[in-house]
């Protein structure tokens, strides 16, 4: 499935997933420096959905804050 997510990287309310009416925003601690946040998502977004890491990747927006994200069952 691909998910539409809303990245808040550098937050200290993270690291949390929140729904909206637009999709999930996610809020992560890690900084966007060196992929570093994209990072944070993928291992959040894997425990959300309760599956491995190597099963989560972004697919675009890898240097936005607006993510396309497939996550394989």
């Amino acid at each position: 499935m691909r998910v539409v997510v809303r990245v808040k990287p550098g937050s200290s309310k993270g690291p949390l997933v929140e729904s909206n009416e637009e999709g999930l925003v996610v809020f992560v601690r890690e900084k966007a420096i060196d992929g570093a946040a994209n990072d944070g998502v993928i291992k959040l977004l894997a425990e959300h959905f309760g599956v491995p890491k190597s099963r989560v990747r972004v697919v675009r927006g890898h240097t936005a804050r607006i993510k396309q994200v497939q996550i394989d069952d």
